[in-house]
């Protein structure tokens, strides 16, 4: 490189190191300028004194007129966000607040009365939002006129084929495809045709009337109303708190079976406590809170996902007894690594619980429409932890109500509730003859 090419090369880097220096300048200055117009912006005059901008100073010299503290705007939100964070805790929003020295002793005593009735406002509120749920003597006489409307109620099919002016052999097999289709089962369905075929009130009758009173006893006997349906926590010696599981496979509605239940319990009476141990699933707790929330039942979860399940049971036992109340109900996971590992968990949860209370119901969540892929499901779960009870879900979506008499007939334990529908109170304690009379249709 020549001198000449030299001294050109300096020039121009020496001209870039101006322009970028006068930019950066320019810059500072636009900053500066911005900053000092901003309210509460403290800026620092000639002498090196600092002081608030014009706008504050505004802002400063109204507040003392009108006998507030002279604090900044900031400080005076931050006071308003810790006090509707925690409405209910009775505790100074502000523990500095009492010790400023602005502001006169009166105005102190104005601002607690008015956060006091701030709190009492938000309580009663928060006491005038809670949901009132439907009382479980009418939800019953409600669901049957549901499940009468349901598509393809498998008693309705029966009906047509049994009021036939004469029965030819294919239509008692049509009979029996028919309770199959059901999932009624095989061994109950050909139960049902025999007893069917040797009742002379029905092979001898071609009153429609006739035929559906003998069809109607023969589906009730089926069901077997001797069964005891009855909740361990209504009866009337049930130890307090009486603890039931929820358990089930992920997507049967297990979460929101727990939820309706609580409202159930509720709308008895009941004080309930719920156990969000459904900790694999992250939006299972929140979707529990949410159910509590609506009714006024505390749910006891972990603040962290994937945390033992077992220590959010024992917990969960712990709050229940400490709070004395009628009713524990505990979610618990549907999904995991595989089934053992499931199990394994289940009989852990249970065990953990009996260290604090004794466990008195294990419900297994079945989705009727789910047929004998329900039933396998069903022999899994009473095998892991002892099931005492049945809740069918989704039973107003499909033809297979037969679920009932099969899911009994396999496990000897009685179903004692059914949903049919996606409301809150869609849930309903499972009467043998309603139920028989919904899949049977209006007379």
């Amino acid at each position: 490189m020549t001198t000449q090419q030299l001294l050109i090369l300096i020039a121009v880097l020496i001209v870039l190191v101006l322009a970028v220096a006068g930019i950066l300048v320019a810059v500072r200055k636009r900053r500066s300028q911005g900053d000092s117009t901003r309210p509460g912006r403290v800026q620092e005059s000639d002498d090196g004194r600092s002081s608030l901008s014009p706008e504050s100073a505004t802002a400063a010299a109204k507040s003392r007129a009108e006998g507030q503290p002279g604090a900044s705007p900031a400080a005076s939100s931050a006071d308003q966000g810790v006090q509707s964070a925690s409405p209910a805790s009775g505790a100074s929003p502000n523990p500095d607040a009492s010790t400023g020295s602005a502001g006169s002793a009166g105005s102190v005593d104005s601002r607690e009365s008015s956060q006091s009735s701030s709190v009492g406002q938000v309580a009663s509120s928060s006491q005038e939002e809670l949901a009132h749920p439907e009382a479980s003597a009418s939800r019953m006489t409600r669901l049957k006129a549901r499940l009468a409307k349901s598509p393809n109620p498998f008693g309705k099919a029966l009906f047509a084929i049994l009021t036939k002016d004469h029965l030819s052999e294919s239509d008692w097999e049509d009979v029996e495809d028919t309770l199959l289709m059901a999932d009624v089962g095989a061994e109950a369905s050909e139960q049902l045709v025999k007893q069917l075929r040797d009742d002379a009130r029905i092979t001898g009758q071609k009153d429609p009337a006739a035929v559906r009173r003998g069809l109607r006893q023969r589906l009730i006997d089926l069901v077997d109303p001797d069964m005891d349906r009855t909740l361990a926590a209504a009866r009337p010696q049930a130890n307090r708190p009486s603890v039931i599981i929820m358990v089930g496979v992920n997507g049967t509605g297990k979460t929101t079976t727990a939820g309706k239940l609580a409202r159930l319990f509720v709308a008895d009476g009941k004080s309930v406590v719920m156990g969000a141990a459904d900790t694999f699933r992250a939006a299972a707790a929140d979707q529990l809170e949410t159910w509590g929330g609506k009714v006024g039942v505390p749910v006891v979860r972990s603040d962290r996902d994937g945390a033992d399940p077992a220590s959010v049971a024992f917990e969960a036992a712990e709050r229940a007894k400490n709070d004395h109340a009628d009713v524990l109900i505990v979610d618990t996971a549907g999904r995991l690594q595989n089934k053992a590992n499931l199990m394994d968990q289940l009989g852990k949860i249970r065990r953990v619980i009996e260290k604090n209370l004794p466990v008195d119901e294990v419900l297994l969540v079945l989705d009727a429409t789910t047929g004998q892929n329900g039933m396998i499901q069903a022999k899994v779960f009473a095998q892991a932890i002892g099931v005492t009870g049945i809740v069918l879900t989704k039973l107003d979506g499909s033809a297979k109500g037969g679920i009932v008499i099969s899911v009994q007939r396999e496990l000897g334990v009685p179903v004692k509730l059914v949903g049919l529908g996606e409301g809150p109170d869609d849930l309903a304690v499972f009467d043998p003859e309603s139920f028989v009379d919904g899949i049977l249709g209006d007379e």
